[in-house]
C-alpha cells in the first residue's frame, strides 16, 4: 500500500486534542476456560452467563474467545476494573465458566479454537499462519492488560509518543508476568514483525511519516481499503487520535493493575519525570529492538531499569 495514500489517514491518528486532560481508561483482557475440564467455552456461552453483570455493557471477545473487559474513562479505573471483575467472576462462575488474568494458554492439551470468524479474522489467520506459529498463538492464547491515556496536542504530546516508546521494553519487563520462547511478548514479536514495529522504525523522524511507512510496509489482507487496513497493524503503542493505547503489557492480576496505571499515569503526565527519562532513552534509540527482545526473553536487565525510571513504584508479583 502506497505511503502517500496513507498518510492523510494517517495524520488522523495522531494527536487531535486540544487541551491537557489526564484521563484513564483499561481494557483488561482474560482467559477464558471450562471450570471443569479447563476446555474453551464457547462466547455465546460466556455471554449469556455475563450479561446480568454489572460488567456486561463492557465486555467484549477475542479471536480466541478471551474476554475483554473495555471500561470507560473513570477517576479510579483500577479500582473500577476489580469492583466489576469480582462481580463478573461470580455470574461466570454460577455458569461453570472461570476467568484467568494470565498472559498466555500454556496448555497444550487444551485445543482452542478461532471462535470470531468474520471474514476479517479469518484473513487475519491466514496471513499469520502464512508466517508461522506465533500468530495463531497470539489470536487465540494470549492476553493482555491495556491501557488508554490522553495524549496532549504539541511539544508534550510529542514527548508522551516517544517515552511510551522508548520505556515500552523496559515497562514490559518491570511488569512482566511470562517470558521466554513461549511468553506473550515473544510470541507478539515473532508474530509477523512488520506490523508489530517492536523496534525504532516509529520513532524515525517525522511520526507520521514514520507510522505512514511502517504501515506502507505490513502485508495487506483486508480488502476494506487503507482505512481497514491501518487497524490491522499492532504497534506496542497504538496511536488514536485523542489518546494513546499502550499494548505492550501482559495480562495482570485486577487486584494489581493500580501499580501500572500509576506508573504510566507518572510517565505521561509528569512533565519533569517525562523529560528526565527520555534524555536519558533518547541516545539508545538504535538499540530498541534489542531491549524488546531481552525484555521478552526475561533478561533482568531492563526491568531493573524500569524501576530505575519509577522509583517509588514495585513490579507486579
Amino acid at each position: 500500500m502506497d505511503t502517500k495514500e496513507l498518510r492523510p489517514l494517517v495524520a488522523g491518528l495522531f494527536p487531535q486534542a486540544r487541551h491537557r486532560t489526564t484521563r484513564i481508561a483499561i481494557e483488561q483482557e482474560f482467559l477464558v476456560a471450562d471450570s471443569t475440564t479447563g476446555a474453551a467455552v464457547p462466547i455465546d456461552r460466556v455471554r449469556r452467563a455475563a450479561r446480568s453483570a454489572h460488567a456486561a455493557p463492557y465486555v467484549g471477545f477475542e479471536p480466541g474467545g478471551q474476554l475483554e473487559l473495555s471500561l470507560p474513562c473513570a477517576t479510579d479505573p483500577a479500582a473500577a476494573l476489580h469492583t466489576l471483575t469480582d462481580d463478573l467472576q461470580q455470574h461466570l462462575a454460577t455458569a461453570g465458566i472461570r476467568i484467568d488474568a494470565l498472559p498466555c494458554d500454556r496448555r497444550p492439551e487444551h485445543e482452542v479454537p478461532l471462535q470470531l470468524t468474520t471474514p476479517r479474522y479469518v484473513a487475519m489467520h491466514r496471513h499469520f499462519d502464512s508466517i508461522g506459529p506465533a500468530g495463531r498463538r497470539m489470536m487465540r492464547r494470549t492476553a493482555s492488560t491495556q491501557v488508554c491515556l490522553d495524549w496532549w496536542p504539541g511539544p508534550a504530546g510529542l514527548e508522551q509518543w516517544r517515552v511510551l516508546n522508548l520505556a515500552g521494553p523496559f515497562l514490559a519487563a518491570l511488569f512482566s508476568r511470562s517470558s521466554g520462547f513461549d511468553g506473550r511478548l515473544t510470541t507478539w514479536l515473532r508474530a509477523d514483525p512488520a506490523r508489530t514495529g517492536f523496534d525504532d522504525r516509529l520513532l524515525r523522524g517525522d511520526p507520521i511519516n514514520a507510522y505512514a511507512e511502517f504501515a506502507a510496509g505490513a502485508e495487506v489482507f483486508v480488502t476494506g481499503g487503507p482505512a481497514d487496513h491501518l487497524t490491522t497493524l499492532f504497534p506496542p503503542v497504538r496511536p488514536r487520535g485523542t489518546y494513546l493505547e499502550v499494548r505492550f503489557l501482559d495480562a495482570q492480576e485486577p487486584t494489581e493493575v493500580g501499580h501500572v496505571v500509576a506508573a504510566l499515569a507518572n510517565l505521561m503526565y509528569d512533565d519533569d519525570l517525562r523529560r528526565r527519562t527520555l534524555r536519558e532513552l533518547e541516545p539508545e534509540l538504535p538499540l530498541l529492538a534489542d531491549h524488546w527482545q531481552a525484555a521478552a526473553m526475561g533478561d533482568p536487565t531492563p526491568a531493573d531499569r524500569g524501576r530505575r525510571f519509577l522509583p517509588d513504584l514495585e513490579p507486579v508479583a
